[in-house]
């Protein structure tokens, strides 16, 4: 065995896992790492975004594309304290991140140092497990844990936050190989699973719901069989988008606040609904007395904990969901409910989604994003309207194909996650669709993208207004646009090109696949700006509080 300091043991450790890519920002109680970095540059690459937000949300980013776990690495006080709202956003999601921090010197602890700051106690709400090594002999053990932490049961971000005399002490090394990370089988019991078979069995009107579990399971193909083999219409959450493809006939759409009326009417009226790695979030529930009001509610999950926490269920089974909807396919015969699929085919019919095709529009572009590029494309969004319209007119066919944040519902989110989806699949189309409010947020990561010469597309969807919150001012605040007007005269294209992107501007509905062709064709980062309407809404729409069987849309507002 030989001895490394502290900060060389954090880099071994990082390539025992396969780590091959981090993303940060260097300072002074950190200093010690980046120059081992440095010497390891040809085996660990390190991507310095502009803010250390962004440097969260690109390993975020990078581990919601892959299933591997994201790396960020910041220096103490502000550095560390800039980290957390992505790790939040990562924990809100279920995304293995590891935040490595440094701190001031053990004998510097917790007499307000320069740059001192107690992150872990700052992040403990919002991380999954987090630790203060004091101790260059606990060095390495805390690395492998952290990974092991990340990505065992429901994923979570970790914070690894390591004083700086620890970074220079020297310990003896021995490589060690990562340990493998078993799926969740031990909590599936016999007796779950023969409850949930009988249930399915004496349904008539069965409905699925999916979440982000099934995604983070990789459960796929086996939900697309589980579907078929009980006959049962699809529908899902923001997070669950990709589990199940978007274009198969069982699919019915988004679930909730902005879901479709088919998936929000059809888990009212059905008699059993099968619940797949959801967590019966307010924006999916609405009034949660009314969710699913005459159905049996059957909740797979590998969380314990999010049994009977929003919703009360009628049965669980807790455990891994692919490992989970593989035994339960083996255990069903195939059943036939074709009038209830008829009937669901007919609310499709009756309620499709709609907007104006003579203007230049949110769902006009993301149709047209969705047409023109491949199955395999990843697409992530910022929050809000534009978010929304990307739920609806995209159709996800696979997992993983969606990167947004869900939980936490973070403006600024999407750039950095953008960048480190494409770092991570440097051979996939990487579309960032946002809306000019969030590109604010966090449009200097562009300067990172043009610098690393990163090929995304940022689609700005520009409607001078924070779309969102305007929607809501319109609908429930009698029109009165508290602070939403965003009239002032940034111009994002000149900007965009002053950190070293392509940009255009489209102001016509005609212009849009032509610009969108050239942009996917370039090289380095390209930002579309594009020109709508102040007053274009999401629809359909739940009021906060209702029933999801309440969702109205434009055409319900007119007849009112």
């Amino acid at each position: 065995m030989s001895k490394l300091t502290g900060a060389e043991i954090v880099i071994q450790c990082l390539r025992e896992q396969g780590v091959d890519t981090v993303f940060g920002y260097p300072g002074g109680a950190i200093l010690n790492i980046y120059d081992a970095l440095y010497k390891h540059q040809d085996e660990i690459t390190h991507i310095l975004t502009s803010h250390e937000q962004g440097a969260a949300h690109a390993a975020d980013g990078y581990a919601r594309s892959t299933g591997k776990v994201g790396v960020c690495l910041a220096t103490s006080g502000p550095g560390a304290t800039n980290l957390v709202t992505g790790i939040a956003t990562a924990y809100m999601d279920s995304v293995p991140v590891i935040a490595i921090t440094c701190n001031v010197g053990t004998k510097l602890l917790g007499k307000d140092s320069f740059q001192e700051i107690d992150i872990a106690g700052v992040t403990m709400p919002i991380t999954k497990y987090n630790f203060i090594v004091k101790d260059v002999n606990r060095l390495a053990q805390v690395m492998r844990r952290a990974f092991t932490i990340a990505q065992t049961g429901r994923p979570g971000p970790v914070l690894i936050d390591i004083t700086k005399d620890v970074t220079e002490a020297l310990c003896e090394y021995e490589f060690q190989a990562p340990a493998q990370i078993p799926r969740q089988t031990d909590t599936i019991t016999e007796e779950d699973m023969d409850r949930a078979a009988e249930m399915i069995r004496n349904s008539r009107k069965p409905f699925i719901f999916v979440g982000g579990g099934a995604v983070i399971a990789g459960a796929s193909e086996e939900l697309k069989a589980f579907a078929h083999k009980i006959q049962a219409p699809v529908a899902d959450s923001l997070m669950g988008k990709g589990a199940f493809d978007g274009k198969d006939e069982l699919y019915t759409g988004m679930v909730g606040m902005h879901g479709t009326k088919t998936s929000n009417f059809g888990i009212t009226e059905c008699d059993l609904l099968i619940v797949v790695g959801a967590r019966f979030s307010d924006r999916v529930t609405g009034n949660a007395s009314k969710f699913a009001k005459n159905a049996k509610i059957l909740q797979i999950d590998v969380d314990r904990a999010e049994i009977n926490k929003n919703i009360r269920v009628t049965a669980s089974i807790v455990g891994d969901a692919k490992v989970i909807l593989r035994k339960l396919n083996a255990r069903l015969d195939p059943v036939n409910h074709d009038e209830w699929i008829a009937h669901i085919e007919r609310m499709k019919d009756m309620y499709p989604l709609r907007y104006d095709k003579r203007l230049l529009t949110g769902p006009y572009i993301i149709q047209t994003i969705d047409e023109m590029t491949p199955e395999d494309a990843i697409i992530v969004t910022e929050v809000g309207q534009h978010q929304m319209w990307a739920a609806q007119y995209y159709n996800f066919r696979s997992p993983r194909t969606l990167l947004t944040s869900g939980g936490l519902g973070t403006m600024g989110f999407g750039l950095g996650a953008s960048i480190g989806a494409k770092i991570a699949n440097p051979d996939r189309v990487v579309v960032n669709i946002a809306g000019d409010g969030c590109f604010r947020m966090n449009m200097n990561e562009i300067a990172t993208a043009a610098r690393n010469r990163v090929h995304i597309i940022e689609v700005i969807i520009n409607n001078h207004v924070l779309g969102m919150v305007r929607q809501w001012q319109t609908l429930f605040y009698g029109k009165r646009y508290s602070q939403t007007i965003l009239n002032d005269n940034v111009d994002y294209v000149k900007l965009s090109e002053a950190m070293g992107a392509t940009a255009y501007r489209v102001n016509q509905k005609e212009e849009f696949a032509q610009i969108f062709k050239k942009a996917m064709e370039a090289e380095g980062p390209v930002v579309i700006d594009c020109q709508i309407g102040c007053d274009e809404k999401v629809f359909p729409m739940v009021s906060p509080g209702a029933p999801i069987a309440d969702a109205f849309d434009d055409t319900d507002l007119k007849i009112q």
